[in-house]
């Protein structure tokens, strides 16, 4: 086993631009608004683009090693998370996701909860997250009327915040921004307005799926610092968790056997170094450390967001070996 990178997936929309050319030199043409860069969905397909199994698609390689790659305790015929950058120019549409009951009941996949991580935020940059004094009833006069200002709960944001967008939180990425998002995988979305663009709504849907009790805030995070590397906990549920890694000069950690992890570069570049080989990674790389690989180390000067599904109970007893030192 080794680290394993893939071919970034690139999507051309209608609100893309072209500032992922700030971390990539294989842009493909046209306005860019998302990079699908750790993919096993019918929508998009990571193909490997190192080591043995170059040229090799996810799904082949999964029935191919299996739990080598995935871990002991993850499904081996649903991959569970999607890894993508974001980078909108223009406004996205007002949306909102699916619990995992309603998607599979209704689209025959999962619902979405995913979290976003602001790479870049450009002069103007901000982001929907969630409603504000808004009932039902109140939502579906704004959608008839395209008035939504005083319900959506619209704010500015900056480079390295994080937001945590639960299944039924309205939200909306706004212009000037790159996030990472990591999320369920799943590609089931409900437009409730979409400024006129004349894409499909999901009016019935959206309005069957929005919690209007949930209120979207910046995720502050849980910070530990060491002398080598810092540490952010900034997310943990039974979908996945993340963490966010300040590496000051290495990182030394072992891979679990029980599951898969995903390092994302936010900042900076390095070197993992494991048994039998390094591999680069760079600000925008995403590179996924199977769960036999061993023992690895990052070294370099960078910021990293790892993401992986979580044993719960495992990741709160962590976080409370921390609080109590």
């Amino acid at each position: 086993m080794y680290p394993l990178k893939f071919e970034n997936l690139y999507y051309e929309k209608i609100w893309g631009g072209r500032d992922l050319e700030r971390l990539r030199d294989n842009l493909s043409d046209g306005k860019i608004g998302e990079s699908w860069d750790v993919a096993c969905h019918e929508h998009g397909m990571s193909i490997v683009a190192n080591g043995k199994y170059k040229n090799l698609s996810l799904d082949k390689l999964i029935k191919l090693e299996g739990k080598n790659i995935l871990g002991d305790k993850i499904n081996q015929e649903k991959f569970p998370l999607l890894i993508k950058l974001i980078n909108a120019k223009d406004k996205l549409s007002v949306q909102v996701h699916p619990n995992d009951e309603y998607g599979k009941r209704v689209e025959g996949e999962l619902g979405k909860t995913e979290i976003w991580y602001v790479i870049e935020a450009f002069e103007g940059a901000n982001l929907v997250v969630g409603t504000k004094e808004c009932t039902k009833k109140q939502f579906q006069k704004a959608i008839d009327t395209g008035n939504f200002d005083e319900y959506l709960n619209k704010i500015s944001v900056k480079k390295g915040e994080v937001y945590f967008v639960k299944s039924g939180l309205v939200h909306a990425i706004g212009q000037g921004i790159i996030i990472a998002e990591i999320q369920q995988n799943s590609d089931t979305t409900y437009r409730v307005y979409d400024y006129n663009r004349g894409r499909e709504l999901h009016i019935d849907k959206a309005l069957d799926v929005i919690d209007f009790s949930l209120k979207g805030e910046q995720s502050r995070g849980l910070k530990v610092e060491n002398e080598d590397y810092n540490k952010t906990f900034y997310s943990l549920c039974d979908k996945f968790s993340l963490e966010l890694y300040e590496i000051k000069s290495g990182l030394q950690e072992e891979s679990d056997r029980e599951r898969f992890y995903i390092f994302t570069c936010v900042e900076g570049e390095g070197v993992i170094f494991f048994n039998g080989g390094e591999e680069k990674i760079k600000y925008g790389d995403s590179i996924l450390i199977p769960a036999y690989l061993g023992k690895y180390e990052i070294r370099g000067k960078l910021k990293v967001l790892k993401s992986y599904v979580p044993d719960v109970k495992k990741v709160e007893q962590e976080i409370i070996g921390v609080v109590e030192m």
